[in-house]
Protein backbone atom coordinates (compact mmCIF):
# COMPACT_ATOMS: atom_id res chain seq x y z
CA UNK A 1 0.00 0.00 0.00
CA UNK A 2 1.01 3.48 -0.44
CA UNK A 3 2.31 5.53 2.75
CA UNK A 4 0.15 8.50 1.88
CA UNK A 5 -2.82 5.67 2.48
CA UNK A 6 -1.06 4.14 6.05
CA UNK A 7 -4.04 6.36 7.74
CA UNK A 8 -7.24 5.22 5.63
CA UNK A 9 -9.78 3.24 6.60
CA UNK A 10 -9.65 -0.58 6.11
CA UNK A 11 -12.41 -2.26 4.71
CA UNK A 12 -11.52 -6.48 5.11
CA UNK A 13 -13.59 -8.74 2.53
CA UNK A 14 -13.65 -12.65 2.91
CA UNK A 15 -15.03 -14.20 0.80
CA UNK A 16 -14.66 -17.35 -1.69
CA UNK A 17 -16.32 -15.57 -4.80
CA UNK A 18 -14.09 -13.94 -7.00
CA UNK A 19 -16.44 -11.64 -8.68
CA UNK A 20 -18.00 -10.99 -5.48
CA UNK A 21 -14.15 -9.64 -4.20
CA UNK A 22 -13.90 -7.52 -6.93
CA UNK A 23 -17.07 -5.87 -7.13
CA UNK A 24 -16.67 -5.36 -3.21
CA UNK A 25 -13.26 -3.46 -3.76
CA UNK A 26 -14.34 -1.40 -5.97
CA UNK A 27 -17.29 -0.20 -3.97
CA UNK A 28 -15.17 0.37 -1.12
CA UNK A 29 -12.69 2.24 -2.96
CA UNK A 30 -15.87 4.52 -4.13
CA UNK A 31 -16.85 5.61 -0.82
CA UNK A 32 -12.87 6.39 -0.01
CA UNK A 33 -11.93 3.48 1.68
CA UNK A 34 -9.95 1.04 0.90
CA UNK A 35 -10.03 -2.49 0.60
CA UNK A 36 -7.87 -5.76 1.15
CA UNK A 37 -10.24 -8.82 0.03
CA UNK A 38 -9.24 -12.44 0.64
CA UNK A 39 -10.60 -15.95 -0.26
CA UNK A 40 -10.71 -17.97 2.62
CA UNK A 41 -10.54 -17.46 6.69
CA UNK A 42 -7.14 -18.77 6.82
CA UNK A 43 -5.64 -16.30 4.36
CA UNK A 44 -7.39 -13.67 6.85
CA UNK A 45 -6.03 -14.68 9.50
CA UNK A 46 -2.26 -14.64 8.40
CA UNK A 47 -3.13 -10.79 8.40
CA UNK A 48 -1.65 -9.20 11.35
CA UNK A 49 -4.11 -6.81 12.83
CA UNK A 50 -4.77 -3.24 11.41
CA UNK A 51 -3.65 -0.14 13.47
CA UNK A 52 -6.37 2.03 11.88
CA UNK A 53 -10.06 1.99 11.68
CA UNK A 54 -11.18 -0.88 10.21
CA UNK A 55 -14.24 -3.62 9.78
CA UNK A 56 -14.89 -6.88 8.27
CA UNK A 57 -17.38 -7.71 5.17
CA UNK A 58 -17.31 -11.33 5.88
CA UNK A 59 -19.21 -14.17 3.66
CA UNK A 60 -20.98 -16.78 6.09
CA UNK A 61 -20.23 -19.94 3.72
CA UNK A 62 -16.10 -20.25 3.17
CA UNK A 63 -14.25 -23.26 2.15
CA UNK A 64 -12.28 -23.62 5.28
CA UNK A 65 -13.64 -22.08 7.85
CA UNK A 66 -17.59 -21.03 8.29
CA UNK A 67 -18.07 -17.05 9.05
CA UNK A 68 -19.88 -17.62 11.96
CA UNK A 69 -16.53 -19.75 13.82
CA UNK A 70 -14.34 -17.18 11.65
CA UNK A 71 -15.93 -14.38 13.79
CA UNK A 72 -15.54 -16.15 17.35
CA UNK A 73 -11.80 -16.50 16.18
CA UNK A 74 -11.66 -12.73 15.67
CA UNK A 75 -13.30 -11.81 18.83
CA UNK A 76 -10.57 -13.82 20.81
CA UNK A 77 -7.70 -12.80 18.69
CA UNK A 78 -8.53 -9.32 17.17
CA UNK A 79 -11.18 -7.84 19.58
CA UNK A 80 -12.73 -4.66 17.94
CA UNK A 81 -12.62 -5.48 14.62
CA UNK A 82 -16.53 -4.94 13.96
CA UNK A 83 -18.14 -7.50 11.27
CA UNK A 84 -20.48 -7.21 8.29
CA UNK A 85 -22.04 -10.33 7.37
CA UNK A 86 -23.05 -10.60 3.34
CA UNK A 87 -24.29 -13.92 2.52
CA UNK A 88 -26.65 -15.65 0.12
CA UNK A 89 -29.00 -16.63 2.81
CA UNK A 90 -28.96 -16.55 6.76
CA UNK A 91 -31.87 -18.47 8.32
CA UNK A 92 -32.94 -16.56 11.71
CA UNK A 93 -31.02 -18.62 13.82
CA UNK A 94 -28.47 -18.12 12.44
CA UNK A 95 -28.25 -14.35 11.97
CA UNK A 96 -29.49 -14.29 15.48
CA UNK A 97 -26.06 -16.24 16.93
CA UNK A 98 -24.42 -13.52 14.66
CA UNK A 99 -25.85 -10.57 15.94
CA UNK A 100 -25.86 -11.92 19.54
CA UNK A 101 -21.94 -12.46 18.91
CA UNK A 102 -21.68 -8.75 17.95
CA UNK A 103 -21.82 -8.28 14.42
CA UNK A 104 -22.68 -5.25 12.87
CA UNK A 105 -25.21 -6.08 10.39
CA UNK A 106 -26.20 -9.68 8.38
CA UNK A 107 -27.11 -8.54 4.60
CA UNK A 108 -27.99 -10.87 1.74
CA UNK A 109 -26.87 -11.14 -1.47
CA UNK A 110 -27.43 -10.01 -4.19
CA UNK A 111 -26.60 -7.09 -1.77
CA UNK A 112 -27.96 -3.06 -2.19
CA UNK A 113 -25.38 -0.60 -1.72
CA UNK A 114 -26.57 1.69 0.44
CA UNK A 115 -27.27 -0.86 3.54
CA UNK A 116 -23.84 -1.86 2.97
CA UNK A 117 -21.92 1.23 2.56
CA UNK A 118 -24.23 2.92 6.57
CA UNK A 119 -22.66 -0.63 7.46
CA UNK A 120 -19.43 -0.22 6.92
CA UNK A 121 -19.66 3.75 7.65
CA UNK A 122 -21.00 2.68 11.25
CA UNK A 123 -18.33 0.06 11.72
CA UNK A 124 -15.68 1.93 10.62
CA UNK A 125 -16.69 4.57 13.18
CA UNK A 126 -16.90 1.63 15.80
CA UNK A 127 -13.85 0.95 14.75
CA UNK A 128 -11.77 4.31 15.43
CA UNK A 129 -13.96 5.02 19.11
CA UNK A 130 -11.95 0.96 19.73
CA UNK A 131 -8.72 2.17 18.69
CA UNK A 132 -8.82 5.82 20.37
CA UNK A 133 -9.70 4.20 23.17
CA UNK A 134 -7.26 1.93 23.14
CA UNK A 135 -4.41 4.29 22.58
CA UNK A 136 -5.36 6.53 26.16
CA UNK A 137 -5.81 3.39 27.67
CA UNK A 138 -1.97 2.62 26.75
CA UNK A 139 -0.88 6.34 27.38
CA UNK A 140 -2.39 5.80 30.82
CA UNK A 141 -0.46 2.48 31.49
CA UNK A 142 2.30 4.14 30.28
CA UNK A 143 2.29 6.98 32.70
CA UNK A 144 2.01 5.12 35.38
CA UNK A 145 4.85 2.93 34.82
CA UNK A 146 7.10 5.86 35.19
CA UNK A 147 5.97 6.41 38.78
CA UNK A 148 8.32 4.89 41.74
CA UNK A 149 6.65 2.33 44.54
CA UNK A 150 6.39 5.09 46.60
CA UNK A 151 5.15 7.74 43.96
CA UNK A 152 2.23 5.28 43.67
CA UNK A 153 1.18 4.80 46.90
CA UNK A 154 1.03 8.40 47.52
CA UNK A 155 -1.41 8.70 44.31
CA UNK A 156 -3.58 5.76 45.85
CA UNK A 157 -3.48 7.16 49.19
CA UNK A 158 -4.73 10.81 47.63
CA UNK A 159 -6.73 9.53 44.87
CA UNK A 160 -8.68 7.37 48.05
CA UNK A 161 -9.62 10.85 49.47
CA UNK A 162 -6.93 10.67 52.30
CA UNK A 163 -5.48 14.48 53.28
CA UNK A 164 -1.51 14.66 52.62
CA UNK A 165 -0.66 14.29 56.46
CA UNK A 166 -3.08 11.28 56.86
CA UNK A 167 -1.10 9.86 53.66
CA UNK A 168 2.00 10.41 55.66
CA UNK A 169 0.69 8.67 58.83
CA UNK A 170 -0.04 5.64 56.71
CA UNK A 171 2.95 5.85 55.09
CA UNK A 172 5.43 7.10 57.94
CA UNK A 173 6.52 10.05 55.97
CA UNK A 174 6.33 13.82 56.64
CA UNK A 175 3.61 15.82 55.31
CA UNK A 176 5.78 17.77 53.05
CA UNK A 177 7.75 14.80 51.30
CA UNK A 178 3.99 13.77 50.74
CA UNK A 179 3.52 17.05 49.13
CA UNK A 180 6.27 16.60 47.24
CA UNK A 181 5.92 13.10 45.76
CA UNK A 182 2.15 14.07 44.91
CA UNK A 183 3.39 17.04 42.72
CA UNK A 184 5.96 14.47 40.68
CA UNK A 185 3.21 12.34 40.83
CA UNK A 186 0.68 15.10 39.28
CA UNK A 187 3.59 15.90 36.51
CA UNK A 188 4.36 12.49 35.33
CA UNK A 189 0.64 11.71 34.88
CA UNK A 190 0.50 15.06 32.97
CA UNK A 191 -2.64 16.58 34.99
CA UNK A 192 -3.66 19.49 36.64
CA UNK A 193 -6.58 18.97 39.08
CA UNK A 194 -7.25 16.21 41.31
CA UNK A 195 -10.60 15.30 40.60
CA UNK A 196 -8.55 13.89 36.66
CA UNK A 197 -6.11 12.03 38.92
CA UNK A 198 -8.65 10.35 40.65
CA UNK A 199 -10.54 9.57 37.62
CA UNK A 200 -7.29 8.67 36.21
CA UNK A 201 -6.67 6.09 39.00
CA UNK A 202 -10.14 4.67 38.54
CA UNK A 203 -9.51 4.00 35.07
CA UNK A 204 -6.44 1.69 35.87
CA UNK A 205 -8.48 -0.12 38.43
CA UNK A 206 -10.75 -0.96 36.12
CA UNK A 207 -8.25 -2.21 33.29
CA UNK A 208 -6.41 -4.26 36.08
CA UNK A 209 -9.76 -5.92 37.45
CA UNK A 210 -11.21 -6.43 33.58
CA UNK A 211 -7.48 -8.00 33.06
CA UNK A 212 -7.38 -10.26 35.74
CA UNK A 213 -11.29 -11.27 34.81
CA UNK A 214 -9.46 -12.31 31.67
CA UNK A 215 -6.56 -13.83 33.25
CA UNK A 216 -6.78 -17.86 33.25
CA UNK A 217 -6.60 -19.17 36.85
Amino acid sequence: MDAMCDDMPLVFVVDDDPDVRESLEVLVASAGWRAETYASAAEFLERPRAPVPSCLVLDLFLPDINGLDLQARVAADRNGLPIIFVAEYGDVPTVVRAMKAGAVDFLTKPYHEAPLLDAISSAIERSRVTLAREANARSLRERYATLTPRQREVMAGVTAGLLNKQVGAQLGISEITVKAHRGRVMRKMRVRSLAVLVEMASHLDRMAQSADAMSPE
